[in-house]
């Protein structure tokens, strides 16, 4: 279980019981969780709509650790829906603001930029340094290498996307039982309808990065996932969920039988 760390009592000084006091009045959190979370890392690939609110979220809730990747530079048509930066940031990259902003927000956390496309040996390096993963990229290409290696890795994956009014959510843990991203989404090309081609409201990509923040949150405390192996649809027309059950492809090349 990420964040299933071996943690002592008492181990949060004063200002972290004055910081946090609102969640550690929850039974579910209290002061053994909110150790957990102050020992976990996670890694956010991608800084732009889902993992700009996702990143504040964990950062506030006291992650001790945050990988922040992201190879790309900020620009002014991002604003409208990435809520990290100011007009004064464009094109400036967007792992270093994210980094300062969040410091800003709460500098006991330890943040780490990572300015590079994450791909081959770089992706599997910092999945290895982290308990759990945050898919915030927009392309497919991205999407599947990082479920690839959150499933050798054994690590849990949380994808989020948006596309106009919609969102999806899914919630994959180990050991993969309900099959992963790959079976879901077996063809690797970029769809045609995409926030450039179609655009994206910017409360629905928020509202996915925040739920993306909020299963993250309750899995480093130790609470399991109802969601884990399900396909959560967003309608943010009409403000209606649907849920998909996943469901393992025995070829599958990535969590097949062959595997």
């Amino acid at each position: 279980m990420p964040g299933d760390h071996t943690v002592q009592p008492d181990n949060l000084n004063d200002q972290e019981f004055l910081r946090y006091s609102r969640q550690l009045l929850l039974e579910e959190v209290g002061p053994e969780g909110q150790e957990k979370l102050k020992s976990a890392s996670v890694l956010l690939v991608g800084l732009g709509g889902l993992g700009a609110p996702a990143s504040l979220y964990l950062a506030a809730a006291g992650v001790g650790t945050l990988l922040l990747a992201d190879h790309d530079k900020l620009h002014i048509s991002n604003l409208q829906r990435q809520i990290l930066y100011r007009t004064r940031d464009t094109d400036k990259p967007k792992a270093i603001l994210a980094q300062r902003q969040l410091q800003a927000l709460n500098p006991q956390t330890e943040y780490i930029a990572l300015m590079e496309r994450l791909a081959d040996a770089p992706l599997h390096d910092a999945i290895g340094k982290a308990d759990l993963i945050l898919d915030c990229s927009d392309n497919m290409a991205t999407r599947h290498a990082v479920n690839a290696a959150c499933f050798k890795a054994r690590k849990s994956l949380i994808s989020g996307s948006a596309v106009g009014f919609s969102g999806q959510l899914l919630v994959l843990t180990p050991p993969y039982q309900h099959g992963c991203y790959a079976c879901l989404y077996p063809d690797a090309a970029e769809p045609q309808r995409n926030c450039r081609t179609a655009g994206v409201l910017g409360p629905v990509v928020g509202v996915m990065g925040i739920l993306q923040a909020l299963e993250a949150i309750k899995l480093l405390v130790g609470l399991p996932s109802p969601l884990s192996g399900k396909l959560r649809l967003f309608d943010g027309k009409q403000q209606s969920w649907h849920t998909l059950q996943l469901t393992r492809v025995p070829d599958c090349p990535v969590c097949g039988e062959a595997t």
